[in-house]
């Protein structure tokens, strides 16, 4: 049951992509135990590459309402970047249709796997000052999360959780009243709204939004950047006129939207200093 409603939620979000057109990760791994099972890992790119000394590492969280979704989503992405010389990853993280668990839970588990990359770092030849988190829609919100809001920490706490810098896709970054999500956190929203918790810490970010989107207004994502602004921290804004939720996944519409957010996504992290520049 759990598999079939993942997959509902992989077509809802990619409707336009056969399954079968989908490059498979080249490992899967577990980065945290669970009662009923570990969640995993999905790795694009050599675990402990022997003509590496350190790489970059990014990791990506699905969309789907913190109710759904499937690491898939993530795999062309992850397989553009493992082409680019990053260690790229789509992680799973709990949701409510698969362990009965509120977006509190989601956001703890993506600062787990941000966590267990950085402690792992030295054994898959990362850079643990190079890591990056990613996502899109309520995905996008776990991977701001972890570069913004305190607390939710399981693990080893003398190990930062937090990413150098944010990728988000029509992220939720506001979960009041006026954003999304407010109904299915409770009174307790403001504890996990990005919006609301920007600091002077918070990583430079990249996001990616349509100007059709109804299901995440833009407004989202123009009042973070204003906010961002305001603290002198970088933030791109990328906007897509008419576009609509889930834009920017692969096989959606004629790909353009796809391959522009994809170049654009590399250019932002080259000109981070967390992907080489590739040569001319």
């Amino acid at each position: 049951m759990r598999l079939n409603l993942a997959l509902i939620f992989l077509f809802i979000i990619m409707p336009d992509i056969s399954l079968s057109e989908i490059k498979a990760p080249s490992s899967i791994i577990p980065y945290k135990k669970l009662q009923g099972g570990d969640l995993m890992l999905h790795v694009f790119g050599e675990l402990e590459p022997a003509k590496i000394k350190k790489r970059p590492a990014i990791v990506f969280f699905f969309g789907g309402g913190w109710t759904g979704g499937h690491p898939k989503q993530f795999y062309p992405h992850c397989e553009f970047l493992s082409e680019k010389g990053m260690l790229a990853i789509s992680a799973e993280y709990r949701t409510k249709g698969s362990h009965g668990t509120t977006p509190f839970q989601c956001v703890e588990d993506g600062k787990s796997a941000i966590r267990w990359l950085r402690e792992n770092a030295s054994k898959f030849k990362i850079d643990p000052n190079k890591i990056v988190a990613a996502g899109g829609s309520a995905g996008g919100h776990v991977a701001a999360c972890t570069g913004i809001i305190s607390g939710f920490e399981t693990g080893n706490l003398d190990i930062s959780s937090t990413p150098q810098a944010l990728i988000l896709f029509n992220p939720v970054c506001d979960t009041s009243s006026a954003g999304y999500g407010q109904k299915k956190i409770g009174d307790c929203w403001k504890k996990i709204s990005p919006l609301h918790n920007i600091s002077n810490e918070t990583p430079p970010t990249c996001i990616f939004h349509g100007t059709a989107d109804t299901t995440v207004p833009l407004t989202n994502a123009v009042n973070f950047q204003k906010t961002m602004k305001e603290k002198k921290i970088k933030c791109e804004l990328h906007t897509y006129q008419d576009a609509k939720h889930g834009f920017f996944n692969y096989g959606r519409g004629d790909g353009s939207a796809y391959n522009d957010t994809i170049i654009k996504m590399k250019l932002f992290l080259e000109g981070q200093g967390l992907l080489a520049k590739e040569k001319n």
